[in-house]
């Protein structure tokens, strides 16, 4: 099975490069808008995987101090080609909100210089990658004269990000369309909206 790439980086990338360089449990990062400042241009690449998920030990043996048992992924590990995205650059437009989990002392503007300064020296809580861990990616201030690709695309379905809201975790696809190499993202609340007039016209 071939595994083919967005052709540009998906909002839920997006949010989890900012929350490598900077997160708590008081902000929640928003995606606004998207720039594309490189050519969209593609790359066969192979990669090992298993063509099975790891098996999480039970709760009795972890209750019990048991050892989880082995696992051999030998037997299952299989190369798969994937068409991915090459000489990618984008400039992120984004803002967080504050969580119901914010202390009553804290406030945006100390959040605002945190990440500045992370941002500035280039720190980050793990490293920052775009959907796959094997493609690394820099998070840096953006430069005053990036300037998109002057490209109008209608990129189709993409994935917007993952609903925690409810019991099972599902995934939310929205509508991407890229004008002068601009993508403007909407909010949950919005793709939400969409996702539920779509099911009542399916009906």
């Amino acid at each position: 099975m071939e595994r083919i790439s967005y052709p540009v980086i998906t909002p839920s990338a997006a949010r989890g490069c900012l929350e490598a360089v900077f997160w708590k449990p008081a902000i929640a990062w928003r995606i606004h808008r998207i720039s594309v400042l490189n050519p969209v241009h593609w790359m066969p690449i192979r990669r090992n995987e298993v063509s099975r998920r790891q098996i999480a030990p039970s709760e009795s043996i972890i209750s019990d101090g048991g050892r989880a048992p082995s696992q051999f992924a030998d037997e299952d590990r299989a190369q798969r080609n994937t068409i991915a995205l090459r000489d990618v650059a984008y400039e992120i437009e984004a803002s967080f909100e504050m969580t119901k989990r914010a202390g009553p002392g804290e406030k945006p503007q100390k959040f605002v210089e945190m990440f500045s300064r992370r941002l500035e020296k280039g720190q980050h809580f793990h490293q920052p990658y775009l959907g796959c861990r094997e493609c690394i990616a820099d998070v840096e201030p953006a430069e005053a004269d990036c300037e998109p690709i002057a490209e109008d695309r209608d990129l189709g379905l993409m994935l917007y990000d993952i609903d925690f809201s409810r019991p099972a975790r599902r995934p939310l696809f929205y509508h991407a369309v890229m004008k002068q190499g601009v993508i403007e993202v909407p909010s949950m609340s919005q793709v939400r909206s969409q996702v539920a007039r779509n099911k009542e016209v399916s009906r």
